[in-house]
């Protein structure tokens, strides 16, 4: 693990805290254990300030903030807000859009005037006071501005960082450098929480359809990004992946830039694939880098790499520093995290819960590992985009060698009447091996499996039983 003592410096000024009134004391988050609200929270605690929550269940990372400081409840329960919290004067409320609208702790903070924010207004604020360097898509957002606050916090430059998920360099999903004016940011499309962001220059890696429950349609989608491209601040910059189905609307003084693995201002040169290794050059407006080699060897983070480091050289990273960078950068928890890595067999966990990551991942690991056999089992999230995109879905997973699904993960929904996995698997191709099973029983499942390569694919909890696949595979070898 990377030196993280940096974390621990003296607090940004009280003119970087994210309020709008009164001088804040105490911060209560409904649905503290989200990724993005526990990285505020983070922030809120390396204050100074007193920190509690709420969340619907114990996490590791619920775990970690407690021992942090935070005071955490998971029944909601006004009774069980603490008095220091009360306060409306002193107290700032910041929740998350999952939390329904009749939650009985967010009633009790609307109706007793508190200021209360979404996540996204609270970084909002701090791209007010810093310049923010975003990174917004369908796909490829964390892992990408978890590469760009890698490479800046190795670097000269440093920087603070708000990310949607842990890095396996720091261990955690906030990185604070108060003497930087620099600030990475995931900005997250659901519910148009972006828009809260005023960025500096921001990366936009996909525009696939998503979140068609809040959206409706794929044209509003679109034009969500498109006022999302009109947020970046004059001075900054806007990098878009070549051929997005996008129409993008800069203020004047904005410089757009395109990038891909093959084409646009920033793209690859002499790519290397092959010994589970994945090298090439950047060829770069700003200045070309040879040799760029990557930590987590996977196709797919060619253009994730390409996108973190024409933002860090926009913010004055160097050559040698963009190179020790991404050799160094060990990825993200769930992204891309292999388990097992041997010459005989590997199995790796992925986030991918879309269609198109679904199908960039296959093809990325395709291509690192031709010709051996791939098997996936994918546990779809939400009733919603199953719904929406099971065909898609059957689609991409076509490109393994055999698919397991699960039942569908519901996160915040109810079900839907006749939505289940079953969709996905009835429009896979015909003669395709596949199977649906329980959740639980996925561990017994492996152990029947016939595969040189395993991935575990969603975002929902079927990441539990990844040490014990783990487990399961090591003992195969």
């Amino acid at each position: 693990m990377a030196d993280n003592t940096s974390h621990q410096s003296a607090a940004p000024t009280p003119a970087a805290t994210p309020a709008t009134s009164g001088e804040v004391a105490a911060v209560y988050f409904v649905g503290i254990g989200g990724i993005g609200m526990s990285a505020i929270a983070r922030y809120f605690l390396q204050r100074g300030l007193a920190v509690a929550g709420y969340d619907r269940t114990p996490t590791a990372l619920t775990r970690d903030l407690e021992a942090e400081g935070a005071d955490i409840h998971y029944t909601d329960d006004v009774a069980l807000i603490p008095a220091a919290f009360r306060d409306a004067a002193h107290t700032l409320v910041v929740y998350t859009p999952a939390v329904p609208a009749d939650h009985s702790e967010l009633l009790f903070f609307r109706q007793g005037g508190f200021d209360i924010q979404k996540r996204a207004q609270v970084l909002g604020t701090l791209t007010r006071s810093h310049r923010g360097l975003c990174v917004a898509g369908t796909h490829g957002k964390t892992t990408t501005s978890s590469m760009v606050a890698h490479i800046l916090h190795q670097s000269h430059v440093r920087c603070n960082a708000f990310l949607g998920g842990i890095t396996k360099n720091y261990g955690t999903n906030y990185l604070l450098a108060p003497d930087s004016d620099y600030v990475v940011i995931e900005a997250d499309e659901f519910d148009r929480s972006f828009h809260h962001l005023l960025p500096w220059a921001t990366a936009i890696t996909a525009t696939d359809p998503d979140h068609l429950d809040i959206y409706g349609t794929e044209e509003a989608y679109l034009e969500s990004f498109r006022h999302y491209t009109e947020l970046v601040q004059p001075g900054g910059a806007l990098i878009l992946h070549a051929g997005l189905k996008l129409r993008p609307n800069p203020q004047p003084g904005v410089t757009t830039y395109t990038y891909s693995r093959d084409g646009g201002d920033f793209h690859a040169a002499n790519v290397r694939i092959g010994g589970g290794e994945v090298c090439f050059d950047l060829v770069s407006p700003i200045a070309d880098v040879p040799g760029i080699s990557l930590g987590v060897p996977v196709a797919i983070n060619i253009e994730n790499g390409i996108a973190a480091m024409a933002l860090a050289q926009l913010a004055g990273a160097t050559p040698d520093e963009l190179r020790r960078a991404m050799a160094s950068f060990s990825g993200v928890e769930r992204r891309f995290d292999f388990r097992v890595r041997t010459p005989q067999r590997a199995y790796l966990s992925d986030y991918a819960h879309h269609p198109e990551e679904l199908r960039q991942c296959i093809q990325s690991i395709r291509e690192v590992y031709p010709g051996r056999r791939l098997v996936g089992i994918f546990q779809p999230h939400l009733y919603t985009r199953t719904r929406d995109f099971y065909r898609e879905f059957a689609d991409a997973l076509a490109g393994l060698d055999e698919v397991v699904l699960t039942e569908i993960y519901p996160a915040r929904e109810a079900p839907i009447p006749g939505v289940t996995s079953q969709l996905i698997l009835d429009n896979l191709p015909a003669g395709k091996p596949c199977r649906l099973i329980r959740k639980a029983d996925v561990v017994d499942v492996v152990r029947q499996l016939r595969f040189d390569v395993l991935l575990t694919l969603g975002a929902g909890d079927l990441e539990d039983y990844s040490p014990a696949i783990a487990e399961a595979v090591n003992a195969t070898l």
